[in-house]
C-alpha cells in the first residue's frame, strides 16, 4: 500500500496512486472506474482521471461500431471519485477495515458530450454538505477542457 499522504505540510494538494485508490475502494476490475487521484483537498474536493482505452469491456456490446462510454459508468466513476474524497475527509479509517459509500441518489444529471476510446475522463468532485452520514457531492466530468457529464450525487456513508 503506498503511503501517500493527501495533503502536504504546506497545504498543497496531492496526488494518490492506484495502489492508494485501491486499499480506499473495494472495487475491482472491471469495475473500478478511477486510474488516478490528480488532487485532494481533505473536506472539499477532488479531481481524478480515467484513461477511457477500446479495452474496456462495456465497449463490445456499447456500441461495436460506434464505441460509446456508458453514461451510468461516467456517473459510477465520479460516485468512485466522492467516495475516496468522503474516505480521505470524514470517514475515520482503520488501515485493515474497507468501508463502502453507497451511491443513495443522483439529481439534475446532464449528459453533454460523447466520451469515446482514448479520452481522458477529468472527474472533478466537491462536497456540497455532509450531514451524520450522507453526503451530496457537485460532479463534473470533462473531456479535452469540455463538459461531458454533470450530477449532483448523494450517498451514504458507513462510518461504523
Amino acid at each position: 500500500m503506498s503511503d501517500q499522504h493527501t495533503t502536504a505540510a504546506n497545504g498543497v494538494p496531492v496526488s494518490l496512486d492506484i495502489a492508494r485508490i485501491r486499499a480506499l475502494l473495494p472495487h475491482r476490475y472491471p469495475f473500478l472506474l478511477i486510474d488516478r487521484v490528480t488532487s485532494i483537498e481533505k473536506g472539499k474536493r477532488i479531481t481524478a482521471l480515467k484513461n477511457v482505452t477500446i479495452n474496456e469491456p462495456f465497449f463490445n456490446g456499447h456500441f461495436p461500431s460506434e464505441p460509446v462510454m456508458p453514461g451510468v459508468l461516467i456517473i459510477e466513476a465520479l460516485a468512485q471519485a466522492a467516495a475516496v474524497l468522503a474516505y480521505e475527509s470524514v470517514i475515520a479509517s482503520d488501515p485493515n477495515k474497507q468501508r463502502i459509500v453507497y451511491l443513495a441518489g443522483i439529481d439534475d444529471a446532464r449528459f453533454k458530450k460523447m466520451v469515446v476510446p482514448g479520452d481522458q475522463l477529468i472527474l472533478s468532485v466537491e462536497i456540497d454538505r455532509i450531514m451524520r452520514n450522507i453526503g451530496k457531492f457537485k460532479c463534473r466530468a470533462t473531456v479535452d477542457g469540455k463538459l461531458a457529464t454533470e450530477a449532483t450525487l448523494i450517498a451514504a456513508l458507513e462510518v461504523g
